[in-house]
């Protein structure tokens, strides 16, 4: 029984990031209210309080499951791989299909990068945060191909390139946002210019002095 209750629990708590996603399809965080999320799921107001302290921390979770689940698959990509240009494509490749899986969430995220809710703010901030660290320590302990001269760098100048890196993955899923969806050769060309831009970094990298 308790495992029932748990699982409902689960299924609510989904149900509830879902439909404020949905609510959310063109609207800011900020002019959502509880009622309304609890009104469309079929619950009662006090009930969100099981899953939820307030709305931002619905929004925190959203973008934990979009980022958190994006930084996860990316960083798999770099496990094992020794060509550059096959971890930048099959990284290219992760974004275009967690996109197509989670575009709701990734139009959230984009609308929410600078939007009126500071703790979602500062968790899509986080996240990105934790991608640029988990990039650097893989670069610093050459879990990517082509890395073995960046022991060398200093820490800055080794973060740099990470967010460097990190930024130019959130461009590219903004612009794939733009193409309409089923507009594949829209899509193809986004991705061929974001890899060859990323293979331009990476070739800068080499060539970065040293200390």
């Amino acid at each position: 029984m308790a495992h029932t209750r748990q699982e409902q629990k689960a299924q609510t708590r989904q149900a509830l990031l879902d439909t404020a996603l949905r609510l959310l399809e063109d609207r800011s965080l900020d002019s959502l209210g509880l009622r309304e999320i609890t009104r469309e799921v079929g619950i009662v107001p006090t009930a969100f309080y099981r899953h939820f302290p307030d709305v931002a921390s619905l929004g925190v979770a959203l973008v934990e499951q979009c980022l958190g689940g994006l930084r996860a698959a990316v960083r798999s990509v770099r496990d094992g791989m020794a060509d550059s240009d096959a971890v930048i494509g099959r990284s290219l490749e992760v974004l275009r299909s967690q996109l197509h899986e989670r575009r709701e969430h990734f139009r959230f995220i984009a609308r929410e990068r600078h939007g009126g809710v500071a703790p979602v703010r500062r968790a899509i901030r986080e996240q990105l945060d934790l991608s640029a660290a988990e990039l650097a320590t893989d670069l610093l302990t050459h879990r990517l191909p082509h890395a073995a001269r960046l022991d060398r760098w200093q820490p800055e100048d080794l973060r740099m390139l990470a967010e460097l890196i990190v930024n130019h993955m959130v461009l590219t899923a903004a612009m794939l946002l733009e193409v309409p969806a089923g507009d594949r050769a829209a899509e193809a060309d986004v991705l061929d210019l974001a890899e060859r831009q990323l293979r331009l970094i990476a070739l800068g990298s080499r060539h970065w002095p040293g200390p």
